[in-house]
């Protein structure tokens, strides 16, 4: 069992929290993840592991509220326990001899770029960092990334905060100017993909990093299972053990979209589900 040392809403659908797992936080770098179960009934389900307190043994996750796992993780409080927390898994972002970075992140995709930025900063490189909501009320982790960054950039869809738009026009105003070693985009898919088109034209490396669905994650499943074009050819890859991190230029972003897209259905009545358990009804 694994104990809940804090915990803090983001906003009214991200929620962070600080975990007991001192092994994992002692072996844990930038770009891995775990699989928690919630209780010994619990699906398995990735989160990337957004920072770690070695002094204290504990790994922070963030997560939006979405499906039935989630909103009863949320359910939890600190002092509560959660049954399983296994990791680190997944490779580790490369972020070494990088000098010059843009991090791009959106929206909850954010608490997966944080830890990168950071650890970019503590190697001295020298980082840009974008991040994107729909609205001001989304906002999460804009103190760290200013911390972490030596520019930030804020937007939102809607123009509530920050400037006004997307991710990518900022980006694209800025590799007209100026040549980065890597971009790293990590959020939703469709973000990712434009992103990945934006900087095409300049010939900058992109890498990102993919969170489909899993259930093991250690290559065994099968669920978590990519596409990359390589050399016009159709290349299949596990973002467990091969991932999170990707070529931006080889991933086949439309079939993701598509098999992220196979289970809303059923996501949406475990959730609605969960919800009518845990409020007592039937």
């Amino acid at each position: 069992m694994y104990k809940i040392l804090h915990k803090t809403p983001l906003n009214p659908t991200v929620t962070e929290m600080w975990v007991e797992a001192p092994l994992v936080a002692h072996k844990a770098k930038p770009g891995q993840f775990i699989i928690l179960r919630v209780d010994e009934d619990g699906e398995r389900i990735p989160l990337t592991i957004a920072g770690v307190n070695e002094e204290e043994g504990a790994v922070r996750i963030i997560f939006q509220i979405v499906g039935a796992t989630t909103y009863k993780l949320n359910s939890k409080q600190a002092g509560d326990f959660i049954a399983d927390f296994v990791g680190p898994l997944g490779t580790p972002s490369k972020l070494d001899g990088l000098h010059k970075v843009c991090v791009v992140g959106g929206g909850v995709g954010c608490a997966i770029a944080l830890p990168v930025a950071e650890e970019l900063h503590r190697l001295g490189a020298e980082v840009t960092s974008i991040i994107g909501f729909r609205n001001k009320d989304l906002l999460i982790l804009e103190d760290a990334f200013r911390s972490a960054s030596d520019r930030l950039i804020v937007t939102t869809d809607d123009g509530s905060y920050g400037r006004h738009g997307n991710v990518t026009e900022p980006l694209k105003e800025l590799l007209e100017k100026e040549r980065f070693d890597e971009v790293i985009a990590i959020g939703p898919l469709i973000m990712m993909k434009f992103v990945a088109a934006a900087c095409k034209p300049f010939g900058v490396p992109v890498t990102v990093s993919m969170n489909p669905i899993m259930i093991d994650g250690t290559g065994m499943c099968g669920g978590c299972r990519l596409t990359l074009i390589q050399d016009d050819k159709r290349v299949m890859k596990f973002a467990c053990v091969d991932g999170p991190d990707f070529n931006g230029y080889e991933v086949d972003f439309d079939e993701a979209m598509r098999r992220n897209r196979m289970y809303g259905n059923a996501e949406r009545k475990a959730y609605e589900a969960a919800c009518n358990l845990l409020k007592g009804g039937k």
